[in-house]
């Protein structure tokens, strides 16, 4: 059984800065990719931002030079430094891992229970 677990999520002001941080743990052998969706209330969750595992990396159009994806691949670990927060960006922040091997199962998508980025004044 694996967990993914976030952190970093809170309050901060309009323009501010924020990092959030993913650790994927249970005998993990390795991740294809891994990412943060979000959701807003009333809305789909949808793609934040994605990096594989040779650190090629995607972006939503919407946080396109405000958002820093990375990952530490010795840490099975994922990490999002988002900056000039806006108050849209307000949501809950899911991290994702797709094609996650550990040493008895293979899962296709893993999530985590989401951690809550509020942006407002």
């Amino acid at each position: 059984q694996i967990q993914v677990v976030e952190s970093g999520g809170g309050l901060v002001q309009p323009g501010g800065a924020l990092q959030l941080s993913c650790v994927v743990s249970g005998n993990i052998v390795s991740i294809n990719s891994m990412g943060w969706y979000r959701q807003a209330p009333g809305k789909e969750r949808e793609l934040v931002a994605s990096i594989t595992n040779d650190g090629s990396t995607n972006y939503d159009h919407s946080v396109k030079g405000r958002f820093t994806i990375s990952r530490d691949n010795e840490k099975n670990s994922v990490y999002l430094q988002m900056s000039s927060l806006k108050p849209e960006d307000t949501a809950v922040y899911y991290c994702n891992g797709k094609g996650v091997k550990t040493t008895i199962h293979y899962i296709i998508d893993a999530w985590g229970k989401g951690t809550l980025v509020t942006v407002s004044s």
